[in-house]
């Protein structure tokens, strides 16, 4: 690899030829400060907070644009810098809605961060400013462009997700971000992955919050609250609580969830499992010829609504089976509510969901199975950390408590659920074994890892299986264009929206740009899933005891008439606009 040597506050550095100041800088461990840039995401030299100074040339330069050469000489901290920095960031916030205390990114806001940093006066340009109003329109997420900064992260994000129903409208000082024909955000064919929201430096955009609807309930004497926990959560609820990146806080995540209040905390990871004896079922069927192939995973909302607005032709391919959170919810107003002599009215179900788009999913007709929404609530992660600050719950403290029975064992299949290539590798455990009673293959690490695509190919009981596992819609696209115009062939297609799933979703919580651009956040909380899956003893979902359970005292099978009602579900087309 070509380099070139150049120094960075008189410090020697030697970065690859055709990298910029601002990469060679955080190599060499030199911070550079920055707004609108973000790692693979977003590189556009628009804010002009990563200004540098180069020696014997006049002006400024953006870092994060701005090629190394040979020799260059860079100054980051002179007068000249740090001046058009802070009046950069002044201007920045003459039009900015300053409401930082009740702001929910107050203390996890770049902006906030670097407005201290160069001890600004925020009302030094003064000027008139016209509010405007939120946009609300969808069930996910708030806009509120009173406080966008223009960086362009987000329309970025939208954007490689192959997306790109956000963008910029009008010049000048009347320039804001918004969706064509100035729609709201709802009447577009947003699919609700929000990776938008964990791009946004500030608070312009939020998920749509729901904690007050949860109190309400839990206050409710007439209500039973249960709550249950996907499986990528334990991975990154820490993080809210200055925890390292991929600490597992499975147990404290539990203990904390239940002195909210809640009657019950119950484990994710077993609809997991149940969705994987249901989905490798449709998959053996199907390969034996009684659907069509490849089929496409469907536990990811976002994905699955992608498929309704983008690729309606493609809705067959999607298995019928419902989401890990829908088959809970399910489980719980039928099997569970019988089981205990409970009205399905007055059990409130709550989800915590690493993703916006199961808000979205909640609220589905064709997920109901009576008269009412099978999940009540889904919080994302960023919720129920705000939920557990409230309470004044002392999270780094608590005790490791484990889930309540019926629903506390899962397997590792169940586990990894939450890392791009989790849910392949289940079914392939589980179809393997359906297809081969004397296989004992569990580790399928073809599919691991954080690429955008992967694909393996595997003979099983005498059958060549092909599969292709994508994260992030821009992948998945490209893969099904493959799929369509014959170039591949396979039989299995996991897709989850985001880059590295879900444990990288829209509703994690949010690393600011400098750990972003330096760590992979992917990789790392994927690991603390991968090594608690190594660990354990049932790995393969048909060997959890709560599975053989479920099914031999009320669904009777995979497959059966009463998991159909169940646990399957249709879709619908959406059209583009």
């Amino acid at each position: 690899m070509e380099t070139v040597k150049l120094t960075i506050n008189g410090i020697p550095v030697e970065a690859p030829k055709g990298s910029t100041i601002l990469e060679a800088a955080r190599a060499a461990n030199i911070e550079i400060p920055s707004l609108c840039y973000l790692k693979d995401v977003n590189c556009i030299g628009a804010c002009r907070v990563c200004v540098v100074e180069l020696k014997g040339r006049n002006g400024l330069v953006a870092a994060c644009v701005y090629p190394v050469e040979e020799g260059m000489e860079v100054l980051t901290n002179t007068p000249k810098v740090r001046a058009s920095r802070k009046t950069t960031i002044e201007l920045i916030l003459s039009n900015h809605n300053k409401k930082c205390l009740s702001c929910v990114r107050s203390n996890n806001c770049e902006l906030q961060k670097l407005a201290l940093a160069y001890g600004v006066d925020e009302d030094r340009f003064k000027g008139e400013k016209e509010l405007t109003p939120l946009d609300t329109s969808s069930a996910y997420i708030i806009r509120d462009n009173n406080k966008c900064v223009l960086c362009r992260r987000c329309i970025a994000a939208c954007k490689n997700q192959n997306i790109s129903v956000i963008g910029s409208i009008r010049r000048g000082f009347a320039t804001h971000i918004g969706c064509a024909f100035e729609n709201g955000l709802g009447e577009s064919p947003c699919v609700g992955c929000g990776q938008c929201i964990v791009a946004c430096p500030c608070g312009a955009l939020t998920e749509k919050s729901q904690t007050a609807e949860v109190w309400n309930a839990i206050s409710n004497p007439d209500k039973k609250v249960v709550f249950f926990t996907a499986p990528s959560i334990r991975a990154t609820l820490g993080e809210a609580f200055d925890m390292p990146i991929g600490t597992n806080a499975e147990g404290k995540m539990v203990a904390a969830i239940r002195r909210l209040g809640a009657d019950s905390v119950f484990n994710m990871d077993f609809t997991a499992d149940l969705t994987i004896m249901e989905e490798a079922t449709e998959l053996v069927e199907r390969i034996k010829g009684a659907g069509p192939l490849p089929m496409f995973t469907s536990c990811c909302p976002g994905w699955v609504k992608y498929v309704e607005h983008y690729y309606p032709e493609m809705i067959p391919h999607l298995s019928t089976c419902k989401s890990p959170q829908q088959m809970f919810g399910a489980v719980l107003k039928s099997y569970y509510c019988q089981k205990n002599n409970i009205d399905p009215k007055d059990l409130f179900v709550v989800s915590v969901i690493p993703c916006t788009a199961k808000k979205f999913e909640v609220g589905r007709e064709e997920q109901r199975t009576g008269d009412y929404d099978d999940v009540d609530i889904a919080l994302t992660t960023r919720e129920l950390a705000r939920m557990i600050k409230e309470a004044a719950i002392q999270f780094t403290d608590l005790p490791d408590e484990k889930f309540d029975d019926p629903f506390e064992t899962a397997t590792g299949g169940g586990l990894i659920f939450g890392a791009t290539g989790g849910v392949m590798e289940a079914a392939l455990r589980t179809a393997a074994a359906m297809l081969d009673s004397t296989c004992e293959l569990v580790d399928f690490k073809e599919v691991r890892g954080t690429a955008g695509i992967k694909e393996a190919t595997y003979t099983i009981a005498g059958t060549e299986v092909r599969v292709a596992v994508a994260s992030g819609l821009g992948n998945a696209s490209e893969l099904i264009e493959k799929v369509k115009s014959g170039e591949k062939d396979y039989h299995m297609i996991e897709v989850m929206a985001c880059p590295g799933g879900c444990i990288n979703g829209g509703g994690q919580p949010i690393q600011s740009d400098s750990v972003r651009n330096t760590v992979d956040l992917k990789a790392v909380r994927a690991k603390a899933l991968y090594d608690a899956d190594a660990k354990m003893t049932l790995r393969r979902s048909q060997e959890s005891p709560v599975i053989k359970m479920v099914y031999d005292e009320y669904f009777e099978a995979p497959g059966k008439p009463l998991a159909h009602k169940y646990l399957h579900t249709t879709y619908v087309e959406r059209g583009r606009f």
